[in-house]
């Protein structure tokens, strides 16, 4: 199959996952980085994303302007 075809039967998801598969492949396998550094970064990614959506628990709210 070629390239062109592959680009054609794929999805847009898809032709997006088949392209961070091929930079990833690449990178690790030219030794630019390795396995357990993309495994380490996936995982910041994921954990900065689930804090930024989760919402943030409220204050105890210490200084009142109306409170004696």
């Amino acid at each position: 199959m070629s390239f062109e075809e592959a680009l054609a039967l794929a999805s847009r998801d898809e032709g997006f996952k088949a392209t961070v598969y091929s930079m990833n492949t690449l990178l690790i396998h030219k030794g630019i980085y390795t396995q357990e550094e993309f495994q380490a970064l996936f995982v910041e990614w994921v954990e900065k994303e689930q804090r930024r959506k989760s919402p943030e628990p409220r204050r105890a709210e210490t200084a009142n302007a109306y409170s004696a």
